[in-house]
């Protein structure tokens, strides 16, 4: 909920596959605004090096290495999508680096005098998240315009599309949750637009 003064004020940014979430982080980042991407920040924790990447190689036991020295992605999950176990193992080693990582970029971006934080996290809700951040901000667009972005943009069929968008928290369980809402249904300037005003209004809650 919202937290009037707050000067560390930090925005969960959800939303499901192909909403827009990408585009509106950017247009935040035109304001000035620092985003830590829980995505890169997945991808960072697990660099060749990386005491968590060295982890995984130790639990698993297995080939989950490229060439370089990089997690092979592919590998662990096919190693993790029948066994829960060994899935909660990974995510036992992954989730906290990732948040301890997130929660350093965080800090880094006020030190480095951000007004607020967006934290883009794709799968917030799944992940129970929502508590961690002031304000959450859902990027919601309509099931059928998911399905006709993730198809052309991935040249999938829309049976695969549509188990992707199942797979993820439904629309309604993520609008129950948020404070803020970007409808991303039409044009790129009315996101931006949407993207200007919410800005403007964050700055008042500083």
């Amino acid at each position: 909920m919202a937290n009037p003064g707050n000067r560390r004020l930090t925005i969960g940014l959800t939303g499901g596959i192909a909403s827009g979430k990408s585009s509106a982080t950017r247009r935040f980042e035109h304001h000035g605004i620092v985003v830590v991407d829980a995505d890169l920040v997945a991808r960072e924790v697990v660099e060749p090096g990386s005491s968590a990447l060295q982890s995984l190689v130790t639990l698993t036991d297995s080939h989950i290495l490229n060439n370089d020295g990089s997690l092979d992605r592919s590998a662990l999950r096919t190693l993790i999508f029948n066994d829960a176990t060994l899935r909660e193992k990974v995510e036992a080693i992954l989730h906290p680096a990732i948040r301890q990582r997130s929660e350093q970029l965080t800090r880094e971006a006020f030190e480095q005098q951000s007004p607020y934080v967006i934290g883009a996290v794709p799968l917030l809700v799944e992940a129970g998240l929502v508590d961690r951040y002031d304000r959450v901000l859902v990027i919601d667009v309509p099931v059928e315009i998911q399905i006709t972005r993730v198809m052309a943009r991935d040249d999938s069929s829309r049976e695969q599309a549509l188990k992707i968008i199942q797979s993820q928290a439904s629309r309604e369980a993520r609008l129950a949750v948020a404070d803020d809402v970007i409808h991303n249904d039409q044009s790129l300037e009315t996101l931006h637009a949407q993207v200007d005003a919410l800005h403007n209004v964050y700055l008042t809650l500083l």
